[in-house]
């Protein structure tokens, strides 16, 4: 049997990635690296107050900022905050 046969037919709804950046994944990358939530915000592209949403659950990443997190969670230490509180990039 080929491949192709093996599939499920598309049924029209949207397909779903999993949920991987989760409230706690992003609170603790970000605390991992020793950033205030603004910073976390400004190193993403993002504001504070988005960061604040993803923490706490009321919203989840989504498109490019999914690959940003995954790139800083891939490479951390690039993204780090400075010794004595100086914070990074």
């Amino acid at each position: 049997m080929r491949v192709e046969e093996q599939r499920a037919p598309y049924d029209g709804r949207p397909v779903r990635a999993p949920a991987r950046w989760t409230a706690g994944r992003v609170l603790a990358l970000r605390a991992s690296l020793g950033m205030s939530q603004a910073s976390f915000a400004r190193l993403l592209g993002v504001r504070q107050q988005t960061v604040s949403e993803w923490e706490t659950g009321r919203y989840r990443p989504r498109g490019a900022s999914v690959r940003v997190l995954e790139m800083i969670a891939e490479e951390p230490a690039r993204y780090e905050a400075g010794p004595r509180g100086k914070e990074g990039p």
